[in-house]
């Protein structure tokens, strides 16, 4: 059985520390993060830019933490219903 909201927390936490880890990045290597991802995407972005700021980043970071919690209780509920009372 998965304690549901220890790992909904662990979950925020790790989006959390991936988000301010991206954004460092693109922070330091902006077009090097660009070209990535661009290939992740298969897309061709050389007319866009990053718009990052401030608030974009802590909106970010609140918004994927937000999802990545939810997910997680979501993912532990069902985890739990499926694995029955006799795992």
């Amino acid at each position: 059985m998965i304690k549901t909201k220890a790992f909904s927390a662990a979950s925020a936490v790790t989006a959390a520390i991936l988000w301010i880890g991206c954004s460092a990045l693109v922070a330091v290597l902006p077009e090097a993060m660009w070209k990535m991802t661009a290939q992740m995407l298969h897309v061709e972005l050389s007319e866009v830019s990053w718009a990052m700021d401030w608030s974009g980043f802590f909106s970010g970071l609140l918004s994927w933490s937000v999802l990545a919690a939810l997910a997680g209780a979501l993912l532990a509920l069902v985890y739990n219903q499926l694995s029955g009372p006799d795992a």
